[in-house]
């Protein structure tokens, strides 16, 4: 099938038709991710083939309405799965799409702890352990995850979180501009693996030591007011929204839509959410489409 074409010649179906390809590892979340994408308007079509995205995307195109807005979701278990995701999302371009690559990733034990509680096997890992079936699949999704253009780590967020993030990456009117989540954590807990920057607020006094602030948490008015009258707290946070609104035109340009700025603290409870917060409010002030998230809130 040819890719419908505008009275110039040039392919419409890019304009017309949003598409979204969901990949990742077994029991990272793609189920979640499709289901918060239905709710945002999206068609979406489950264990697709490979081989068939093209042909899903033409017929989408074809058939207007609800199905300009198509979310593939792609699986190692179909028996037409290939590793060329590159090749794939190329044709894609050249035929006048856009897709985005969504993939959702978690790290092992948390992958292993939720097999288990289903009591569940791998579907990769045959006579071997989960963590066989689970680096198999890595291999196999290496090149996927290289193609992406949001990753998203599901490690600590539960299925309310992950909705919410896809309804916030997906369900706005312009969802092709580029989106910043500013996401708040504690290097005590790791590094947020999907971040483009990462910022380290632990220069700051901690509020933890200060008993009336100690059970409070950044986005209270009290710990806020604490962290950003510290001396270079403004400072801090003007250079970074400086820095992240003199690249975003740069990262636009080449494609990509979604940026995170991941803000550390030690236990990611004050000082790291009030920067964030106060961040993520700069940076919508300046034009752009900003949230903040905070991944290690509450697990103290």
């Amino acid at each position: 099938m040819d890719a419908p074409t505008g009275a110039d010649g040039q392919a419409t179906a890019e304009s017309e038709t949003t598409l979204v390809v969901v990949t990742g590892l077994s029991g990272g979340g793609r189920s979640t991710v499709a289901r918060a994408l239905e709710n945002v308007g999206y068609y979406v079509v489950d264990n697709l083939p490979q081989a068939l995205m093209l042909d899903m995307a033409e017929l989408a195109f074809k058939a207007g309405g609800a199905a300009r807005r198509t979310a593939m979701v792609l699986d190692v278990r179909s028996r037409a799965f290939s590793t060329d995701l590159a090749g794939a999302i190329r044709e894609l371009k050249e035929r006048g799409f856009s897709p985005r690559v969504v993939f959702v990733d978690a790290d092992d034990e948390v992958l292993i702890r939720r097999f288990e509680s289903v009591r569940r096997s791998h579907p990769l890992q045959g006579e071997g352990r989960l963590a066989d079936g689970i680096a198999v699949e890595r291999g196999l999704l290496e090149e996927a995850r290289d193609q992406a253009d949001v990753i998203i780590d599901t490690s600590h967020l539960n299925v309310n979180q992950l909705r919410r993030r896809i309804e916030e990456l997906f369900g706005g009117e312009d969802a092709r501009r580029l989106r910043v989540t500013v996401l708040s954590f504690g290097f005590k807990y790791g590094l947020p693996p999907d971040a483009d920057f990462v910022l380290d607020a632990r220069f700051l006094p901690n509020p933890y030591w200060v008993p009336e602030l100690r059970e409070h948490t950044g986005r209270e008015e009290a710990v806020s007011a604490y962290v950003l009258g510290q001396e270079g707290a403004d400072a801090f946070v003007a250079s970074y929204a400086d820095l992240v609104n003199a690249t975003t035109t740069g990262f636009a340009r080449e494609g990509k839509r979604y940026l995170t700025v991941a803000v550390g603290c030690t236990g990611g409870k004050h000082r790291s959410v009030a920067i964030a917060e106060e961040l993520a409010g700069r940076l919508r002030q300046s034009g752009l489409a900003a949230n903040a998230q905070h991944r290690d809130l509450g697990r103290e």
